[in-house]
């Protein structure tokens, strides 16, 4: 970026916004199939508006008595909306089911009579990317690390009951300032947290402000103050609580969500570059979530090794074709080595056919819903192989033998 003073700002939504509900309720399909069977094919979307789930897509697995009435509400409960007042009840909502089998011309590429993994061709055609930098101990970008850790926070407290008027649906913005090129402060925040219905009548706009500024100041205490760096806060930092006032409406009745309308949140906020692949509710052979994981994989073993502050890797596939087309490494000029060396790193140390990272990785495993809230990267859990470094002495062994 040749820019070296500028703000960026990133955003992230939480687990009851209704885009993530969709999400959830596919991976949690994805799951239950994965259980019973690691090979099941799944490509399930979501619709949720008020009062109705609808699930469609196509699924091949040998998983028996999949109850998705059962899953739906499992999820949904779990989030938080069990009563209509919330905006949305999983006890009684209603469930249309339209999922289909696989396409056999999809199939045919993808499965290979051998066993062989590595000749498993990619189940579709695409372009993934993945990243990693030095802002964070995580090796994400701090605008959306700290985006996803507000709303992590919102819901720890509010499933606690340490904030009791809250209800599941919120949102979350950070904005960082660069100056040099380097994060050296938070310009502002923004959260909207959905509450439920205040005493205040509407008319009585006084009123009003004295339950929405009992709100703001709990969350701005236990949530922006809790989370966020002092040293990254300063007297000019804007921040920004409910501001429109009432969110009373929320949830499923007040914007209908779906599947895979959060790609920027669940992957870098903005930073890198993005292929187009949402992720939630397809199994690994889809390589737009599989190679998505394996490029966050790369581009952090690449940072963590001291090979570049900022670095985007590119993976495209051929559908049907285990080797991919093209891997491409760029380092924003912040490289040890050119991008070219890093490139032929890449294809030396880590293996792109989906057949085999999607088993190193251990991605046929039932790990996905909780992958579908507060994003798929940076949160260095147990299941997230992906996250790991475990790859750091091989990219130094390969630079050292030259």
């Amino acid at each position: 970026m040749s820019n070296l003073n500028y703000y960026f700002t990133s955003e992230s939504v939480s687990e009851g916004h209704p885009d993530k509900v969709c999400d959830q309720i596919s991976d949690a399909i994805l799951d239950a199939h994965l259980t019973q069977d690691p090979n099941a094919r799944v490509a399930c979307e979501t619709l949720i508006k008020t009062g109705l789930v609808v699930l469609a897509g196509e699924i091949t697995s040998s998983a028996k008595n999949v109850d998705y009435q059962d899953i739906v509400r499992g999820v949904l409960n779990d989030i938080g909306y069990d009563h209509s007042d919330k905006g949305f009840d999983g006890n009684t909502c209603g469930i249309m089911v339209a999922l289909e089998r696989q396409s056999l011309d999809i199939n045919r590429g993808v499965d290979k009579k051998s066993q062989d993994a590595t000749e498993q061709g990619a189940g579709d055609q695409g372009m993934m990317f993945g990243y990693a930098c030095d802002e964070t101990d995580v090796l994400m970008p701090m605008s959306l690390h700290y985006s996803h850790l507000l709303l992590e926070k919102y819901a720890e407290l509010r499933k606690s009951g340490d904030l009791d008027w809250a209800y599941p649906d919120a949102k979350s913005q950070v904005t960082i300032q660069y100056i040099d090129g380097k994060p050296a402060r938070i310009s502002a925040v923004v959260l909207s947290a959905h509450h439920a219905k205040l005493t205040a009548s509407r008319e009585d706009s006084a009123a009003e402000k004295v339950e929405m500024d009992a709100i703001r100041a709990e969350v701005k205490a236990k949530i922006i103050h809790t989370v966020l760096p002092a040293e990254l806060l300063d007297s000019d930092t804007k921040i920004h609580i409910n501001p429109t006032g009432r969110f009373e409406t929320g949830g499923p009745v007040g914007d209908a969500g779906l599947t895979g309308r959060k790609i920027i949140v669940d992957t870098y906020g903005g930073h890198g570059a993005h292929g187009g692949g949402a992720f939630s509710g397809k199994d690994p052979s889809k390589v737009d979530r599989s190679a998505a994981y394996l490029g966050r994989y790369i581009a952090k073993n690449l940072v963590a090794a001291g090979m570049a502050k900022r670095c985007l890797v590119q993976l495209a596939y051929a559908i049907g074709v285990a080797k991919p087309v093209s891997v491409m490494v760029d380092t924003d000029g912040t490289g040890t080595h050119s991008d070219e060396a890093l490139s032929a790193c890449v294809e030396k140390v880590f293996d792109s056919r989906p057949g085999v990272f999607t088993s190193q990785l251990k991605l046929n495993r039932p790990i996905y819903k909780q992958t579908a809230a507060y994003g798929h990267f940076g949160r260095e859990l147990a299941d997230f192989t992906w996250e790991r470094t475990d790859k750091v002495d091989a990219i130094k062994a390969f630079f050292a033998g030259q």
